[in-house]
């Protein structure tokens, strides 16, 4: 349907971004992490931040390296901040994408930060997660989140008293799931 007809219409770089993650999720992380990257290189460090949130969102997903991982979701959280925090957010459609992806984000920064044996800085962004969970709708998103959030607080707690470290954690390496919008 076309824009004034009640619907907006399609975009066209989040869409590729979602076909390159499909690509991702169905097990081909190399050539997912090419295509990101060529992306990025099309959007550049300056592009539609909400196009930058969700490709760093997703091309952390991609890295071996656990420090390119956080670096890439602290750009993923720099442009969300970009959107929130612009005095003209509110003119922009992905304002509320944005917010609504606080919690992940800030989320996977903390484990990141845990990852790297970084405890405050994974606690600091774990708290400020929680609290951005609170505005998320009822729902399955919602319910992952706020799980995941449990976990990872609760991964954190048994690691400061000297069990359950990260290399113990089911899901290996002390890793939460990703989670995505």
């Amino acid at each position: 349907m076309a824009k004034g007809q009640g619907q907006a219409a399609p975009d066209a770089v989040l869409t590729r971004i979602g076909q390159v993650a499909m690509l991702h999720h169905a097990g081909d992380r190399e050539e997912a992490r090419h295509r990101f990257l060529g992306l990025w290189a099309e959007i550049g460090e300056h592009g539609d931040a909400l196009h930058r949130c969700t490709l760093a969102h997703y091309l952390a997903d991609t890295q071996d390296d656990p420090e390119e991982e956080l670096a890439w979701d602290l750009r993923a959280l720099s442009a969300a901040e970009e959107l929130t925090d612009d005095v003209l957010a509110d003119r922009h459609e992905g304002t509320s994408a944005a917010r609504a992806l606080y919690p992940s984000l800030h989320l996977n920064v903390a484990a990141d930060y845990d990852r790297l044996g970084h405890r405050e800085a994974a606690r600091l962004h774990l708290r400020r997660a929680r609290a951005a969970a609170h505005s998320l709708a009822p729902g399955p998103y919602a319910e992952g989140v706020r799980a995941s959030i449990d976990r990872l607080e609760l991964r954190l707690d048994g690691t400061d008293r000297g069990t359950g470290g990260p290399d113990d954690h089911p899901e290996g390496r002390g890793r939460p799931p990703r989670q995505r919008p």
